[in-house]
């Protein structure tokens, strides 16, 4: 109970404060960068822009991104809510909820005035946010929430399938404003989206393989705490001391690892684990909720 209990507290503790480190990113990668280079930003996020560009002439007030942002992520949630997992949600809830309160409060400052800076720098710095928010079990909302919905159908990795997404909404932004408003998005998108795979590294699988003179006990913490199966390789032997050992196989995410290393250290701190990186795996492999 007490291993629970400590691995819930530090899970909890860890998508909160990556909920804080996605807000204030986004919110300097917009105020900093997008909006003072006429950058159109990825996602929901660019929508949001465009909403916010077109609001005077639709309602003659113009609305601040943060608040076009939280409106447009409304419905998403609750796709993420039905077809994600409820925790996710809840954490994306409060991500959304952040970054849209530090958006409106972080003030715009322009730092360069060529807009191919602002496309790199600003789409470096979004995506990082993002890799770092989806790393850590939690989405950013808006075009995240479809993305991994279609990844745990399809298995394709975020990146690219934000990439397709992405590229409509910045075609929209062309054709409104001017189409080297879109070519810079598309430089953004481009950039966010290699950042976000480069960080998000959820979807690489790992192969343990465990040699332990305790298989039960840390068979039993694997399913309760990781929810993995184990394939059992009974009656293996120890070529120096000859001593009978359980040879115990598991596939992980590469979020897991690091609540992997715990247990291991905890349940059985004598085994010896080998890991073989970026596995590819056929058949039934389910992910958590994040």
């Amino acid at each position: 109970m007490n291993l629970i209990r400590n691995i819930s507290v530090e899970k909890l503790m860890q998508k909160f404060s990556a909920s804080v480190v996605y807000a204030i990113l986004s919110a300097v990668a917009l105020n900093l960068f997008f909006q003072p280079g006429h950058v159109y930003s990825s996602g929901i996020t660019g929508l949001a822009q465009i909403f916010t560009t077109l609001s005077v002439n639709i309602i003659g007030q113009n609305l601040p991104v943060s608040i076009t942002l939280y409106l447009l992520n409304l419905p998403l949630l609750i796709l993420a809510w039905f077809k994600i997992g409820k925790q996710f949600t809840i954490y994306t809830v409060l991500t959304v909820t952040l970054s849209s309160v530090f958006i409106h409060i972080i003030p715009q400052y322009t730092l360069a005035t060529d807009p191919i800076i602002n496309a790199i720098f600003g789409g470096a710095i979004m995506g990082s946010g993002i890799g770092y928010a989806l790393r850590s079990g939690i989405s950013s909302g808006g075009t995240d929430i479809i993305s991994l919905y279609i990844r745990k159908k399809t298995g394709r990795q975020v990146g690219n399938i934000s990439l397709i997404f992405n590229g409509v909404i910045v075609i929209v932004a062309g054709i409104l404003f001017g189409w080297q408003y879109m070519f810079y998005s598309l430089l953004t998108i481009f950039v966010s989206s290699r950042v976000t795979d480069a960080i998000y590294t959820k979807q690489r699988k790992l192969q343990a393989t465990i040699v332990t003179k305790n298989p039960e006990v840390v068979i039993q913490a694997l399913h309760e705490l990781l929810h993995r199966g184990v394939t059992v390789v009974n009656s293996a032997e120890g070529g120096y001391s000859h001593i009978d050992m359980t040879l115990l196989i598991t596939i992980i995410t590469q979020a897991e690892y690091q609540e992997f290393k715990y247990i291991m250290k905890t349940v059985d701190p004598h085994a010896f684990v080998s890991i073989v990186e970026n596995v590819k795996v056929l058949g039934r492999f389910v992910e958590d909720e994040a």
